[in-house]
């Protein structure tokens, strides 16, 4: 009688290097990707309840990144794959995510479409940078006690701003502070949020204190 010593498939091996914290970063990154979701269902339903419902997705995203960090301290299971996991889930929740919402609550100019991919491209450049700062850390470097420019999540805020604007049913056309037409293409004010947003993002004179 012979026994099958073949190493599991690879995905089973995967799925084991996947720890509680996981989980919640997972749960993270589908908050994300259900707020894009809603958001684009508002563009063809057109009720506000389903940007509302968008909105909420957002400080439902923070709770579990919250809880992901947490729990993985608590049960020191901090790993390469929970960070990566972890920047991945923030990209779609704390990037994309408002940039979608944005856009179809009426941040919809090309100006505005060029504002809202710089946002999302610096939050994406601020967690590459964070990667690399943890990555030197964990190679056993001097612990540091700051990080440079505003964390993604920050971005929670300009997802109220817009879920209070939805509330008021200022949206589309009566959207807060009207739009330019600079070169033959609209830019709302309202946007330049995201760019400040973006660029704090990425300063590096902007010192955070690490908790």
């Amino acid at each position: 009688m012979s026994t099958d010593h073949r190493p599991p498939p690879k995905h089973f091996s995967m799925l084991r290097d996947f720890h509680l914290a996981d989980v919640f970063t997972l749960a993270n990154a589908a908050c994300g990707v259900a707020g894009v979701l809603m958001a684009m269902r508002f563009l063809v339903t057109k009720q506000i309840g389903d940007l509302l419902v968008a909105a909420t997705f957002a400080p439902a995203a923070l709770v579990f990144d919250v809880l992901d960090g947490r729990i993985a301290r608590w049960r020191h299971t901090s790993s390469a794959l929970g960070r990566e996991l972890d920047s991945l889930a923030d990209v779609i929740s704390f990037g994309v995510a408002p940039a979608a919402l944005a856009f179809a609550s009426g941040l919809s100019g090309a100006w505005d479409a060029v504002v809202l991919i710089y946002f999302v491209c610096c939050g994406v450049s601020r967690l590459a940078r964070y990667n690399v700062t943890a990555e030197r850390l964990s190679a056993g470097s001097d612990k540091v006690t700051y990080f440079e420019g505003t964390p993604i999540p920050t971005s929670v805020l300009l997802t109220a701003v817009l879920a209070f604007a939805a509330w008021q049913e200022r949206v589309g056309g009566a959207i807060y502070g009207g739009a330019w037409t600079l070169a033959g293409a609209d830019l709302h004010p309202v946007v330049l949020l995201f760019a400040l947003s973006g660029t704090l993002m990425v300063s590096k004179s902007l010192r955070i204190p690490k908790l």
